[in-house]
């Protein structure tokens, strides 16, 4: 998986932000979707965060987000890609426990029926709860190409 297109997507679809917020699920958090109850902020940090600060966090939620895949979900480094992003794009955005609770997208997952995947994925709550995201992630997990957005090269 290619870490710099990963970091750039994450940055486009959770927004950046140097100081404290209350997000969706009512959970603080700062920087790029990195979730205060999980992991507090190291000792001596102070908000607004820096660009450093952000990105030291980010780089540290993403080898998260890989290892939970690792260890919960074995196979899914065998998938191409597009669809390993798409995969630790979803278990970044909502944690492995909840992404494990989407079993039938999973197991077609794991079969490479991606038409199956994807209808999975629209036929959930995050579907409507992720907007723009949802649909351009389940258009990769059907297509095997990531739609270009603005603010991602």
């Amino acid at each position: 998986m290619i870490l710099t297109l990963f970091e750039a997507e994450l940055r486009r679809d959770e927004a950046v932000r140097y100081v404290r917020y209350i997000d969706s699920e009512g959970n603080p958090t700062c920087g790029v979707g990195h979730n205060l109850n999980s992991s507090p902020l190291p000792a001596g940090w102070k908000f607004p965060l820096n660009d450093a600060q952000v990105t030291q966090l980010l780089s540290q939620d993403i080898a998260d987000t890989l290892h939970q895949l690792d260890v919960h979900l074995s196979w899914w480094r065998q998938l191409d890609e597009v669809r390993q992003r798409v995969i630790a794009n979803m278990c970044f955005n909502m944690g492995i426990d909840k992404l494990l609770g989407f079993a039938h997208m999973l197991a077609a997952l794991k079969l490479h029926n991606f038409a199956v995947a994807a209808a999975e994925m629209k036929n959930s709550k995050w579907f409507g709860q992720v907007g723009d995201r949802a649909v351009r992630l389940c258009s990769a997990m059907s297509t095997g190409v990531m739609p270009v957005a603005a603010g991602v090269a």
